[in-house]
């Protein structure tokens, strides 16, 4: 049992034990909580179950404290104190800190890791951009949280499948294969004029449009990737074949081409990001099976929508929407909330315990309408949550950076990556809350200085493979830590490391059950901070062999939580820097 566990397992049975003996009344009372105190003064562990407890002992906290700790005597506690009004903290045995650091080398690569609860079935799904063009520095946020949410949840035991949403059908994929259709004709000679923004009453703004030229169309796709889509599939099919061709089929063409052009990129920044899914589930599925049709077919049944104006609505506001939501327009055409209803209900039937939706801020509204959707088919909408993910605002030099030196638009994942690197950009984006805006910057991200959280965690484990590269140079021998006798361990910091490294498997429950990757980041940086004021404190080359031994092992058990929690947020930990 790891040292938290143990010290509540203590707690509860010295409750019990008062109990029996009559210092406090049966009842229930409430889940024991330890934390780590902010000042070592005040022990290794603290709780508030006395106070806590006194609405059920009736009974003032500071005296059922003393209670409590007159019933837990055991080995492995030096001492409890009662704090404050009402505060108990705790100082364990050093014993019992070296057990836990044997344990941890015992474990490996399995330290930290939860057994896996079968039954805990959570689907994740998240990026989920239209396949129309190429994935910008938003997405790269949800990407790297989505996916280093995935694998939190994986250590933390839950059974998880990790979800693309692609949204292949409506307009945007039609005004994609338009745009492919305008860049190919200008590709064979076409001028193409661009029409302004509309003005503030919505209407068009004059604009010369020279003679024979093409005007493109108003929601085409402006990008230079589209003029990329274009060249290739021209190139591939060949121009005549193309020319040859009905315009209807052609941009037909250019559809399903262009479709699966956008998704290879798409899929090829992700797989460089680090980041993969389990299933692709494409948005054609649910109207090509008609469960759009099946599914306001069934809200009809509930008598869950009605008609108005020629169109059916949602009685969204019976579950606590602003309004009701139209699912099919007057001309019969269905919603994009249509589509939604019909993929969250099929999420629903294929049984997941959880679903988990990360989506862009500007989608707030959206929540409350695909839950009041689920609630009307009679699902729980509490099985669903919805994440929202904050904008990202990128600085170089001080300066905002709004647009892409490429295209002129905004920035794109791959010209990040590109710049900054995976592992800087991951963490970047992994180290403040999901809800809190982020501030990217760029020049903090590619320093190679302790400056640079990432570089600073990096380093330490690349710092304790040039110990070991140091140690085999004198010959001595190490990797083998059964018989080490780590009570050679006895000063401040070393202690300290050991109990840091006690709080991971725990740190690792909370960070998933809070949906908290940011925590693993944040405790990875406390822990190499931590590993590298040791390093300029303690020798482990030249000291008593024994000693050696037991500074050796503490430093493994270091590197192995810093390459568990890297390996959490889809970080390397390399050997060498």
């Amino acid at each position: 049992m790891e040292m938290k566990e143990i010290l509540k397992s203590g707690i509860e049975q010295a409750l019990q034990d008062t109990i029996n003996s009559g210092g406090l009344p049966a009842g229930e009372y409430p889940e024991i909580v330890l934390e780590v105190p902010p000042q070592k003064e005040f022990g290794d562990f603290s709780t508030n179950i006395a106070m806590q407890s006194a609405r059920v002992a009736r009974q003032n906290p500071r005296a059922i404290a003393e209670a409590l700790i007159s019933h837990m005597n055991f080995d492995w506690l030096e001492r409890a104190e009662v704090a404050g009004a009402g505060f108990i903290n705790f100082f364990l045995k050093s014993d019992m800190v070296y057990d836990t650091l044997k344990a941890i080398l015992n474990a490996g690569e399995e330290y930290g890791v939860q057994p896996l609860r079968a039954r805990d079935t959570i689907q994740v799904e998240y990026v989920s951009a239209n396949p129309t063009g190429p994935l910008h520095v938003g997405h790269g946020r949800g990407a790297a949280y989505g996916s280093a949410l995935v694998n939190l949840l994986r250590a933390a035991g839950y059974n998880v499948q990790s979800e693309y949403y692609i949204n292949d059908a409506g307009n945007q994929i039609d005004n994609m294969a338009i745009s492919i259709e305008y860049r190919f004709q200008e590709l064979q000679g076409a001028t193409l004029v661009f029409p302004p923004k509309r003005n503030e009453d919505g209407s068009m703004p004059e604009f010369d449009i020279p003679e024979g030229a093409l005007v493109f169309p108003e929601n085409g796709y402006r990008g230079p990737d589209i003029i990329e889509t274009a060249k290739a599939i021209a190139e591939r099919e060949g121009f005549d074949t193309l020319n040859a061709m009905d315009e209807v089929d052609r941009i037909a063409l250019f559809k399903e081409e262009g479709l699966k052009e956008k998704l290879a990129r798409l899929e090829e920044t992700l797989r460089n990001f680090r980041v993969t899914f389990d299933h692709w589930f494409s948005e054609r599925t649910v109207h090509e099976t008609d469960e759009i049709h099946h599914s306001v077919e069934a809200l009809k049944a509930l008598g869950k929508v009605y008609e108005k104006d020629g169109a059916l609505w949602l009685k969204s506001t019976d579950y606590g929407d602003d309004k009701d939501r139209v699912v099919i327009r007057d001309n019969g055409v269905p919603t994009y909330l249509a589509a939604d209803i019909a993929y969250h209900r099929n999420k629903y039937d294929r049984g997941f315990k959880e679903m988990i939706d990360i989506w862009g801020a500007d989608h707030h509204g959206y929540v409350c309408r695909v839950k009041a959707a689920m609630a009307a088919f009679g699902y729980d909408p509490d099985q669903l949550t919805v994440l929202l993910l904050q904008m990202v605002a990128l600085f170089r030099d001080g300066q905002l950076v709004k647009l892409s030196k490429r295209s002129g638009d905004s920035v794109t994942l791959d010209e990040l990556i590109e710049e900054v690197g995976v592992d800087a950009s991951r963490y970047f984006f992994l180290m403040r809350s999901l809800d809190s805006q982020l501030d990217f910057d760029i020049n903090l991200a590619k320093s190679r200085s302790n400056d640079n959280p990432v570089y600073y965690i990096q380093y330490a484990h690349a710092r304790i493979h040039s110990i070991y590269n140091q140690v085999r140079e004198a010959g001595i021998a190490f990797g083998d830590y059964n018989q080490t006798d780590f009570t050679t361990l006895t000063s401040e910091m070393e202690l300290e490391l050991i109990k840091k490294l006690a709080e991971y498997p725990e740190e690792v429950v909370q960070a998933a059950e809070h949906r908290a990757p940011h925590r693993i980041a944040r405790y990875l940086y406390d822990l190499a901070s931590m590993f590298h004021s040791f390093y300029r404190q303690g020798r482990i080359i030249g000291v008593d062999p024994a000693l050696q031994q037991a500074r050796l092992g503490l430093i493994t058990a270091i590197a192995l939580v810093l390459r568990q929690g890297l390996g959490i947020l889809g970080i390397s930990a390399p050997e060498k820097m």
